[in-house]
């Protein structure tokens, strides 16, 4: 619910738990004043203005010394205000000066949630959202317009942020740095939440102090990136999972942020996201407009488990589109780890036999299938089937696979070129690279020009091509390095090209799921590389990681649930000894992490013997049986696996009526201590069954209340990595 109070210029966003607060002051600033716990009222009283010894004054405040913006909490702080916190945006006049003195001068209140041109966002219907738009005009006359949006979704807590900045002026301007949201807390002592990593490893949860001076993350890699995730949260010092308040930003973009938490000498804290200002400058011609991609707010007032479960459900309803929106998405096995580029159309087939007998849903021929690529040094670009190598046609492979019951996909890397490919060969200037320099190479292969519209074209010609040839019904998207040389022939400011790139790649993807609204596509990038909620709006699930390994999988995807829900992560059984670290971890351990994302298989089933064959049918039906519970139901975080002696993670049904708990032993010892895992989310008055979903032992009956406060056993045994599933229902 939005309202305006007109009397003292005050907003208010009203969510079911929550209240957002700001005001037009009278100098026509507009002040943040308040995000938290639902209140009724207003939050002024909060302000406190008093002379501040080098905190510069604006004109029109006179004699008044009290009143600086260096020290008042804003909504959209720009540098050359007297406010020497980061700001949310720079702009360039033409004159050379960095000034922007913005000041309320009207907003609207409208019903629905307002839509991004070019850009992926937040939807909802017109009885599920609303939208505030406040408009802000340069105090000097530059014409320069800034429009704040606003999108409310009260049922999930959610408030979405986004800045179109029109130049309505007769001189020229540039924007250097633009950020989406802006967060200003008076008081508060805080800690930041962020997901680092790298290739492997990614979204690794890392928690520390806000103290005095600027904590940042991003990436200039062209990419949201393996190395930060483009979600951040701030949570009060001594928030958990159950208790306190927290407050997360999450991006919805896939090429280069930037996030920070600052606290100013006054204890004050900022907290930023949007645009990476890195190589980012966009001229604005009079005439001429600008949007920046959109942040997801959202703030929790009972821990952290709650504010994902408020991120998990905006992707899933708001976000995440088209058939497999609502879908249990297929079970597959991919020929990636089974054979590498090691096959022919004979391979895949024995693969695909193997799938079926097992019960998968599909098969997916991984890289290795188009043009000269015989390894990953040539044939990225041509997209057209090397029938010398299958030993048939694409659509005499697919039609045995479909004899066998089973689904096909593939694997395509649309964005990159190798220099020894029929496609670069022709067009050379299609990838990016800086004239009369050697580009930086990476896995023997460039980056097409996304930020041209001929060559987003040229692309989405062979794709399509490729989709019609037959049925298709699976695509794994992938994205194998970063951007380095940013030079476009086609860019009049070549600091332009690197959101313009990302504005060609959505279109493509739009184009492709607009011919093709049948088709599955998964995002990845080497595995978790641009895993954000811009990709999800076009690819509903993510290939979480090429780190297959179950145990490190447990870091990664804790790290994940943060953010994602368990739809959207891509997780599948490989063989052991693990190709990328060589553990050896059980296959029922390896099934159970997996079961906490898509769950498929990443090997060949010719090597499994009768019993591990048989142990996946078994996990197989697990994962069915329980996918609408895994997949719908509140995931909540029990353990951490980065410190604790055990990994565990519970599903919860919506009226508490079932609940699902997955643990695995990370260590063991002699004589070791019982252990023991509290569980959350429980009906605390019943009394719930619990049963191992693998075992023939009976159910043991526990008050949720002793399962919430003194924890459920687990059992102690021999030999590392042991790993259970446990029903529970209420009774």
């Amino acid at each position: 619910m939005l309202t305006y109070e007109s009397e003292k210029r005050i907003f208010t966003i009203h969510t079911k738990n929550t209240s957002y607060q700001m005001m037009a002051d009278s100098r026509g600033v507009l002040l943040h004043l308040y995000y938290g716990r639902r209140i009724s009222g207003a939050a002024d009283y909060l302000l406190r203005l008093y002379d501040r010894g080098f905190s510069g004054n604006p004109y029109d405040a006179k004699e008044d010394r009290s009143y600086s913006l260096d020290v008042l909490p804003q909504e959209f702080p720009c540098l050359g205000t007297g406010d020497h916190r980061r700001p949310a945006c720079i702009l360039e006049l033409e004159n050379g000066a960095s000034s922007c003195d913005l000041r309320y001068d009207s907003h609207e209140i409208r019903k629905g949630k307002y839509a991004l041109p070019q850009l992926p966002a937040v939807y909802a219907g017109e009885e599920e959202a609303e939208t505030l738009s406040i408009t802000l005009k340069d105090a000097w006359g530059s014409g320069i317009e800034v429009t704040l949006l606003y999108g409310v979704i009260p049922e999930i807590d959610i408030i979405t942020r986004s800045v179109q900045v029109t130049n309505r002026g007769s001189s020229g301007a540039a924007l250097t740095r633009l950020l989406s949201a802006n967060l200003d807390f008076l008081t508060g002592s805080f800690d930041v939440i962020t997901f680092f990593g790298k290739h492997g490893m990614e979204r690794v949860f890392q928690r520390e102090a806000v103290s005095h001076g600027v904590k940042m993350i991003g990436s200039g890699r062209g990419m949201s990136s393996h190395q930060y995730n483009p979600l951040m949260i701030l949570a009060e010092r001594e928030a958990t999972e159950e208790s306190g308040c927290c407050y997360a930003m999450e991006f919805v973009y896939s090429g280069g942020f930037l996030a920070e938490a600052e606290q100013d000498p006054f204890e004050q804290t900022r907290m930023q996201m949007g645009l990476a200002s890195e190589r980012f400058h966009w001229p604005l011609a009079p005439g001429e407009s600008f949007t920046a991609p959109e942040v997801i707010l959202s703030c929790s007032t009972s821990g952290l488990a709650k504010l994902s479960q408020n991120l998990h459900s905006c992707l899933k309803q708001h976000v995440i589109r088209g058939k497999w929106r609502d879908e249990i998405r297929p079970f597959l096995l991919n020929s990636w780890e089974g054979c590498y580029f090691d096959f022919n159309g004979e391979r895949i087939l024995e693969l695909a036999k193997g799938a079926s007998e097992l019960g998968l849903d599909m098969i997916v021929m991984d890289d290795g299938w188009f043009g000269s690529r015989r390894d990953d040094n040539a044939g990225l670009g041509d997209w057209t089937v090397n029938e010398e190598k299958l030993g048939c046609t694409l659509p005499e492979l697919v039609a045995g696979i479909r004899d066998l019951g089973l689904a096909f996909g593939i694997w395509v890397e649309p964005e990159m070129v190798n220099e020894d490919s029929d496609f670069y060969r022709a067009h050379p200037d299609y990838a990016l690279k800086v004239p009369g320099r050697n580009p930086v190479m990476a896995r023997n292969q460039l980056v097409l020009d996304f930020s041209r519209e001929e060559v987003v074209d040229a692309v989405y010609t062979q794709l399509a091509a490729l989709l019609k040839s037959c049925p298709i019904t699976y695509v794994k998207w992938d994205y194998n390095r970063c951007i380095e040389d940013v030079y476009s022939m086609g860019a009049a400011d070549q600091g332009t090209v690197l959101h313009k790139y990302i504005l060609g790649l959505y279109s493509l993807l739009e184009r492709i799921n607009r011919e093709f609204p049948e088709l599955l596509i998964e995002g990845c990038s080497g595995g978790g590389g641009r895993f954000d909620a811009g990709m999800l709006y076009y690819t509903p699930q993510i290939w979480c990681s090429d780190n297959t390994d179950a145990v490190d999988r447990l870091r990664i995807q804790h790290g994940t649930s943060f953010g994602y829900p368990v739809s959207a992560v891509g997780a599948h059984i490989s063989v052991c000894p693990n190709h990328q670290c060589g553990r050896v971890t059980p296959l029922r351990t390896r099934g159970i992490v997996a079961m906490a994302g898509t769950y498929g298989l990443e090997l060949d089933p010719g090597t499994l013997t009768e019993e591990e064959k048989e142990e996946i049918r078994r996990q197989l039906a697990v994962r069915r049986r329980f996918a609408a519970l895994i997949e719908d139901g509140s995931y909540l975080r029990l353990s951490d696996p980065v410190r604790d002696p055990i990994a565990a993670w519970l599903m919860v049904s919506e009226d508490r009526s079932e609940a699902l708990l997955s643990t695995v032993n990370l260590e063991t010892h002699f004589n070791d201590a019982q252990r023991y895992v509290r569980l959350q989310g429980l009906d605390p008055g019943a009394l719930y069954a619990v049963k191992d979903v693998f075992e023939e032992s009976a159910a043991v009956l526990c008050p949720a209340a002793a399962l919430m406060g003194s924890g459920f056993p687990i059992a102690r045994e021999m030999g590392e990595y042991g790993a259970h599933m446990f029903y529970l229902k209420r009774q």
